[in-house]
């Protein structure tokens, strides 16, 4: 089995890392410079920088962000949030980015992920799916939750692939924030669809809920944003649970 990957989430508004619930009532979470320093130290096997207000604002991601703090660490980061064209992209890869990052830009022109594969490789693309419940289906929401879309998200997920994604960012906005443990259902959903790995996001709350939807899913990865920010779970006892409860993780 490949070893699962742990991935903090720095979600940026004005500068800060802030964390909500369900995408409402950001609260302030600290400097993210600072934080991804102590997640690289704590183990983090991959960072994820989410300009969260920079599509609604209709401005580009924080490129000079990304550079400061792509200047501290030593692992692979992911950056989205206002890219809404190869050339943004590749002023992010510039400052530092590893990663591109790309929801509501890639729903609104599906070609966008074509282009950005054909310049940069499928292992530079991430496609962020932000997925709510409606109705009993599951639907495709961009700006930052706020708009629902045609897309259901099984479709979307698989056209995604298809149009040469790297990889899927899932995130269950009924989840978010509430550390009541990941969507399990839609996830398994999806990471059984498609063949490019999938990362849990939205609903940690405890050890638990990462053995959960490692044991009862696909997913390659697990992400989280307030229990890694606050302490709740820190990085190294969470892998050491993981590694007692035979899941394989990596270790520095």
């Amino acid at each position: 089995m490949l070893k699962k990957r742990i991935i903090p989430c720095l979600d940026i508004k004005d500068g800060r890392t802030v964390k909500g619930i369900n995408f409402e009532g950001l609260r302030d979470a600290g400097d993210p410079v600072a934080l991804a320093q102590k997640y690289v130290e704590e183990g983090a096997d991959e960072l994820v920088f989410l300009d969260i207000s920079a599509t609604q604002e209709k401005r580009k991601t924080l490129s000079d962000l990304v550079e400061r703090i792509a200047q501290e660490i030593n692992i692979p980061f992911t950056v989205g949030g206002g890219i809404n064209s190869v050339e943004d992209a590749a002023t992010i890869i510039k400052a530092g980015a590893d990663k591109i990052s790309v929801n509501s830009s890639a729903v609104k022109n599906p070609q966008l992920i074509s282009d950005l594969a054909a310049r940069f490789g499928s292992q530079c693309v991430v496609v962020a799916i932000d997925t709510k419940s409606i109705d009993d289906t599951e639907k495709v929401f961009v700006s930052g939750g706020k708009t629902e879309t045609e897309y259901e998200t099984l479709a979307w997920a698989k056209k995604a692939e298809e149009l040469g994604a790297g990889e899927i960012l899932l995130t269950s906005m009924n989840a978010d924030g509430t550390k009541a443990g990941f969507a399990l259902d839609i996830t398994q959903q999806i990471s059984q669809l498609v063949n490019i790995p999938v990362i849990a996001s939205g609903g940690a709350g405890k050890m638990e809920d990462f053995k959960e939807v490692f044991e009862q899913t696909k997913a390659s990865g697990a992400l989280a944003a307030s229990i890694f920010h606050f302490g709740e779970v820190p990085i190294p006892q969470l892998k050491q649970y993981l590694t007692q409860q035979n899941i394989p993780v990596r270790w520095k």
